[in-house]
């Protein structure tokens, strides 16, 4: 076996069914006694309710978490949190909400309590991408990382099914580069096969059925796992696309990186032969880039990065920024190929290496 390093964040994780029943008990347990509740505008109402777990521990609310995480929308946060005098931030909903309690975090280091509702897997992690003047800029820091997780798989049952796809996909994401990252290790690559097999299991359950709380289980089980993935090893050029197209055109974020993932894997397939190898062997496919671009595909996932908002003749552009402050990844980044990659996920095409 190879020589490697692996390193395990702490957190403490909660999973199950009717879990935010132990919401009140979980922030005794931080010691919390004026927690600030986080969620978008969307889902405030239901963050509402399920805030009514912490009784007078909550301090006050706000419902203004924007997809990736605008610094301004973190600025107005920070000021009812100093307002508020709170000692504590309860995250309720997907990668937006948890990406603010995460900046508010890393700005004061409170203590984080997330109640996941998606798939997005970045409760697990000590990693933040904070966009602002069109660049998003991602930092790692250990007051960014979340000291509980509550998993309730019930709060997913509710989770639309083209979100579910998508949601699922990005977690997906995170764990397909884990297998090629540079820190790559046999821990990680073992969360990260497993968690790929859970949600690649679960997604077409949910799709034929949504109120199936097995596949629902698998996938947020899938999630969590992938998390840990993103959160325990750097990432590839995969996530510095998305970043780059979430930063610069404001993209929906887990549906950007289900169209993306394939290319960014056919991409990066002959430089890391043996991830490819691990990968389409769990997929049961000799070409997993293929494999993951049909799959979303029959799920009813939008393929096409224009169909999602990129302009126009924008290709260009993504493709310096990429390349202005790259990622480490396993193939040098090649203006040419990288064209090619975007134009063909701009238009939906089937991934192929160049």
């Amino acid at each position: 076996m190879e020589h490697f390093v692996y390193t395990g964040n702490p957190g403490r994780v909660i999973f199950g069914s009717g879990t935010i029943s132990r919401l009140a008990e979980e922030a005794d347990r931080l010691g919390a006694r004026r927690l600030l509740v986080l969620s978008t505008p969307e889902q405030e109402s239901q963050a509402q309710d399920i805030a009514a777990h912490l009784g007078t521990r909550v301090a006050g609310m706000f419902s203004k978490a924007t997809m990736h995480t605008p610094t301004n929308v973190t600025a107005d946060a920070m000021r009812q949190v100093e307002a508020l005098r709170a000692d504590g931030l309860v995250a309720i909903g997907g990668g937006s909400t948890t990406g603010l309690g995460k900046a508010i975090a890393y700005r004061t280091d409170l203590a984080q309590i997330v109640v996941p509702t998606t798939y997005a897997g970045s409760e697990a992690t000590p990693i933040l991408g904070e966009t602002e003047g069109g660049r998003k800029v991602t930092r790692s820091d250990p007051r960014i990382l979340p000291e509980i997780i509550v998993y309730d798989v019930d709060l997913t049952l509710s989770l639309p099914v083209s979100m579910s796809v998508t949601s699922g996909m990005n977690a997906v994401a995170h764990a397909v580069e884990a297998l090629y990252a540079r820190e790559a290790n046999p821990i990680i690559s073992m969360m990260a096969l497993e968690g790929i097999n859970a949600i690649v299991r679960a997604l077409p359950g949910i799709t034929q059925n949504p109120g199936d709380k097995t596949a629902r289980s698998d996938a947020l089980y899938g999630a969590w796992l992938c998390g840990i993935c993103l959160g325990s090893v750097g990432m590839a050029l995969h996530h510095k696309l998305c970043h780059t197209l979430g930063g610069m055109f404001n993209l929906p974020h887990a549906a950007m990186h289900t169209a993306v993932l394939p290319h960014a894997i056919a991409y990066n397939a002959s430089a890391a032969p043996a991830a490819m190898d691990m990968l389409g062997g769990k997929l049961g496919a000799a070409d997993p880039a293929q494999a993951l671009f049909d799959l979303s595909r029959r799920l009813g996932a939008k393929m096409s990065l224009q169909e999602l908002g990129m302009p126009q003749g924008s290709v260009g552009a993504a493709v310096e920024q990429a390349i202005s402050n790259p990622y480490w990844n396993p193939r040098a980044l090649e203006k040419e190929g990288l064209t090619d990659l975007l134009e063909r996920a701009f238009r939906g095409d089937e991934p192929r290496a160049k």
